[in-house]
């Protein structure tokens, strides 16, 4: 049995859910090879001439390929916040989903996107499985799994990739990282979110790319009264996320209150009750969006760093009325600076030295507080939109004129 456990934990580590269950039942062997098929899968589904003919005078679509999702998956409202602006400037949008292991019909997804993801417009075309795909002007790969499949599909004229961060960080040096890298080889172009993936993409893959940058919910997440000082602390904790440097935050945290031992530090994001914590804490673990606004602007500061991409969350706490802390880089300072948030190195005692400054000198907190503030507010989804839409456009545009070098 202690086999089994450690065979099942080693499963979950490497994302291989089909064989988890097999594993936990006893079986000894596991079908790797199985699973990981879709990698050296080099059947193509090729250009069809007449299906190009018949759609050439018709507005654009694009397919998009995207994993299964769950509830409130945030990467998920991204992708379908850009093809609901794309959807209502002229563009038509179908979304097929990869691999998808418990949403197995037409009907079940869309029922389940309907409940969960009112952001996406009612117009795009929801398949559960990629063998109902059809002809489109452009296909977009949105991770790196759904890159394999964007490979083989040459049924379009352009092929686009999607990306939010750089996604063979997520692992270490592995096989999993060479899989997520070598799609980043494929020759698609790129819509990153920030200059820092762009140039990654640019310069260190010789795509093209172009960049949108970030806004936020600004009817979710609102500037709440200031009433000075509160002793709190947040931390975005995600144990279960590497990237997010849980263990580097908490010892910080730990630093901090040691300093200032009034200081209560607020943890969402993830349940960490099993964790021992010597500080004053309170536990919220995963929220509701709706109640986020009214934490951040409880918290004199809210601590957010990321050793990848960083995520909408500065935006939205400093949309919010508090102060984002947020780690140096480029992977953050293409969005974040020392003017709207606090910039910290990747030092638990520096960060802890860094916040106690700012926590104990309230004018240098306000002004970057109001910093923050009308940063966020000047930020828009239209503008970021509207960069998509001419990237898409003159993508399409560009490769249809090498259209009659194709099968």
């Amino acid at each position: 049995m202690r086999n089994v456990k450690r065979l099942v934990r080693s499963l979950k580590m490497r994302g291989i859910k089909g064989s988890i269950q097999r594993a936990a039942e006893g079986v000894s062997k596991v079908d790797l090879i199985g699973f990981w098929s879709f990698i050296v899968d080099q059947e193509k589904i090729p250009f069809n001439k007449t299906d190009y003919e018949n759609n050439k005078e018709k507005g654009i679509t694009l397919n998009w390929v995207v994993p299964e999702m769950g509830k409130g998956s945030g990467g998920h409202i991204n992708i379908f916040r850009f093809i609901s602006y794309l959807e209502r400037h002229g563009i038509h949008n179908r979304v097929y989903m990869y691999r998808a292991q418990l949403m197995l019909s037409n009907d079940v997804f869309r029922n389940f996107i309907k409940e969960n993801f009112q952001i996406l417009d009612e117009n795009v075309e929801l398949y559960w499985d990629v063998r109902y795909m059809k002809y489109a002007h452009g296909i977009v790969a949105t991770s790196w799994e759904t890159a394999y499949f964007v490979n083989r599909y040459d049924n379009v004229i352009s092929k686009f990739y999607f990306i939010q961060d750089f996604e063979p960080d997520f692992y270490a040096k592995s096989s999993q990282y060479e899989f997520a890298e070598n799609t980043y080889k494929m020759g698609f172009r790129g819509l990153t979110a920030g200059e820092w993936l762009r140039d990654i993409c640019v310069n260190q893959y010789n795509m093209v790319a172009d960049s949108f940058s970030f806004s936020y919910d600004k009817d979710l997440y609102t500037v709440q009264p200031y009433t000075g000082r509160k002793n709190r602390v947040f931390f975005y904790a995600r144990p279960v996320t590497p990237r997010r440097d849980f263990e580097l935050g908490m010892l910080a945290l730990n630093e901090l209150c040691k300093r200032m031992p009034e200081i209560e530090v607020v943890f969402a994001g993830w349940n960490i009750d099993e964790y021992a914590i010597p500080f004053k804490y309170k536990s919220l673990g995963i929220l509701e969006l709706d109640k986020l606004s009214a934490l951040y602007a409880s918290c004199d500061v809210c601590l957010v760093i990321s050793n990848t991409n960083l995520s909408l969350l500065p935006l939205e706490v400093m949309g919010s009325g508090s102060v984002a802390v947020c780690s140096k880089g480029a992977n953050s300072e293409w969005l974040v600076n020392e003017s709207n948030s606090i910039l910290v190195d990747y030092d638990p005692v520096q960060i802890a030295e860094t916040i106690e400054k700012y926590l104990k000198d309230t004018s240098l907190l306000n002004d970057i507080r109001e910093k923050g503030i009308e940063f966020a507010k000047s930020t828009s989804w239209e503008v970021e939109g509207e960069k998509v839409l001419k990237a898409v456009k003159r993508g399409i545009q560009e490769d249809e004129k090498n259209i009659n070098n194709r099968g």
